[in-house]
């Protein structure tokens, strides 16, 4: 997992009740509780302990489930005082709002005031939840509101249609399933991420897509260490390698790998997706023949004896560090490997960690982000 698709995930999630104008200021409480003290650039949002990648989708929040992702919500419009909106907001949040939007160019009915358009979910006691907070912050009275229930909706669908075809690079387009190809004649991959990011939006899905162009000179045995939607996998076999794997610890990434396989014509002859778990569970029957489960990666590779032409790991900055032998144990000698998901003022931590594992290294960058690639020693691990 890239720190990036942490963020594309809150936007799943904040954008259940819309983001705000220009002119208004949207709270959301994952944003304000889990980024509070943190910098991301330093600090990435990942477990203290882990055993396997975290994929390019994402283990730092908990998918949203279905159930409230299509269902109704109450909205509900509240005047209160000017000089407290901000934490009347913030109170709302905490008790029992999903989401406020300060309105500062729509008027009320005095300018004292402003609207507040906060979002509840709909088995919410709205009442008792204004109530709650215009105590906390010490109002006298409650502020007048009024409440309209939103209908079914499937935000999903609603991001989705966000998203349009992406040109990596000449000739080599992301397009998401329900969009028309901009050139038939390019390399297109064709993409439905749901739940599982990887759309080749972001400077480090790029950077590895560019690197996989590079690597790929035909007939290679590849490996996407932390596959998320599947896109590097698939990439992978439409430059030419001959055999594709991806791994990944979440099941909603394995589904979504799988379907977008299956978007673009590829069976399971040459590419394989495999559910991996960080705990010591027995493997369990999945629904899909081609995904294995096993107790661990190591479980996995131990087990088939694989090693790999070319790796490519794009998750975040620790897990990297943490399992550096790991990755570098499933290339054969001479390998290429790339580690992406990377701030650029990250790399040198890679460097240092990776150096005793690989020749050739090199460093190419699109903003702040970072994608490092080399080969694997010919002698070591």
């Amino acid at each position: 997992m890239a720190l990036r698709h942490f963020f594309k995930h809150l936007t799943i999630l904040t954008s259940s009740y819309g983001f705000c104008t220009l002119s208004s200021r949207f709270i959301h409480p994952s944003l304000t509780t889990l980024f509070n003290n943190i910098n991301p650039k330093t600090q990435p949002l990942i477990p203290t302990k882990f055993s396997l990648p975290l994929s390019h989708c994402y283990t730092s929040v908990s998918h949203p489930s279905t159930s409230t992702l299509l269902s109704p919500y109450l909205s509900v419009r509240i005047r209160c005082p000017k000089d407290i909106a901000d934490v009347f907001s913030e109170a709302l949040m905490c008790f029992g709002a999903t989401s406020t939007t300060v309105d500062e160019d729509d008027k009320c009915d005095t300018s004292n005031e402003i609207c507040i358009e906060s979002i509840f979910p709909e088995s919410e006691d709205v009442d008792v939840c204004i109530s709650q907070a215009a105590d906390s912050v010490g109002l006298k009275m409650i502020p007048s509101y009024e409440v309209k229930t939103g209908e079914h909706y499937d935000w999903i669908k609603k991001t989705q249609e966000s998203f349009d075809p992406v040109e990596v690079t000449e000739g080599l387009w992301i397009v998401p399933e329900w969009k028309t190809p901009p050139d038939v004649k390019a390399t297109n991959i064709i993409l439905n991420p749901g739940l599982a990011f990887g759309t080749g939006e972001h400077p480090t899905t790029r950077l590895c897509l560019l690197l996989l162009q590079r690597l790929i000179k035909g007939g290679e045995r590849f490996l996407d260490y932390g596959t998320g939607s599947g896109i590097l996998a698939i990439a992978a076999l439409k430059f030419g390698a001959s055999f594709s794997v991806g791994i990944d610890i979440d099941p909603l990434a394995i589904t979504s790998a799988h379907h977008n396989a299956a978007l673009n014509d590829i069976g399971l002859e040459n590419f394989q997706l495999r559910l991996v778990s960080s705990n010591t569970s027995s493997p369990s029957t999945d629904e899909h023949k081609d995904i294995q489960k096993q107790t661990s990666f190591e479980a996995v590779a131990e087990s088939e004896h694989e090693t790999y032409d070319v790796i490519v790991a794009n998750i975040l900055l620790n897990p990297l560090l943490e399992l550096a032998d790991d990755i570098v144990s499933h290339a054969r000698p001479g390998a290429g490997i790339g580690l992406s998901g990377i701030l650029s003022e990250q790399v040198p931590c890679i460097i240092d960690r990776y150096s005793p594992l690989l020749d050739n290294i090199s460093v190419s960058e699109i903003d702040d982000w970072a994608c490092l690639s080399g080969t694997k020693k010919l002698t070591g691990n």
